[in-house]
């Protein structure tokens, strides 16, 4: 004779029913620690953040933005073998330029001369990149000839100029890369 029991079936059920609040609690538990974590990570590396850019005990800051340690700009000027690109990078004191890290990037079709220098590079036993020529000038102009390979013009070329700075107390910022238009006349002869 079989008796069922129905207290039976409700403790499996009641059994069932506390694994998943045990899971549900463990699963909001884990989520609550996730993202009380992150938000210490977050505010960690923006404390990070601020004291690499913030002020000092002094009220200077430790290191400048990038675009205040250098301010780079383009200028293009027609010529009889093409177009002029000057590359004009006013370096703040305390920083340097790597004479190395500075590339174009052009269409095909296009071509440019070797650069030249407006300052002589000196040479640095950099930590990242060992022994290096790098600009320290307040001023230095990079200037290259663009030209087209096929004997037309081209209008609106799109250039991207790519270098990267540091700052001598320490500091690498990330290579940067400044996009623009060039128009490159037809070389005359």
């Amino acid at each position: 004779m079989l008796i069922k029991m129905p207290i039976a079936k409700s403790a499996a059920v009641n059994n069932r029913t506390a694994k998943k609040s045990y899971m549900l609690a463990i699963a909001v538990m884990s989520t609550s620690l996730m993202t009380g974590l992150s938000m210490i990570s977050m505010s960690a590396q923006a404390a990070g953040l601020g004291e690499l850019f913030g002020s000092n005990s002094a009220g200077q800051p430790k290191f400048l933005p990038v675009d205040k340690a250098f301010q780079v700009s383009p200028i293009t000027k027609a010529t009889a073998k093409g177009t002029r690109l000057s590359i004009i990078f006013n370096i703040t004191p305390g920083h340097y330029v790597y004479k190395d890290q500075l590339t174009l990037r052009f269409p095909k079709g296009l071509s440019a001369t070797p650069f030249t220098f407006s300052q002589s590079p000196v040479s640095i036993n950099d930590p990242t990149f060992g022994q290096v020529p790098v600009f320290t000038q307040k001023s230095v102009v990079a200037t290259t000839t663009l030209m087209t390979t096929n004997g037309k013009g081209a209008r609106n070329a799109p250039i991207v100029i790519g270098w990267q700075g540091c700052a001598k107390a320490g500091l690498c910022y990330p290579p940067e890369k400044i996009k623009t238009t060039v128009n490159i006349g037809v070389a005359r002869k």
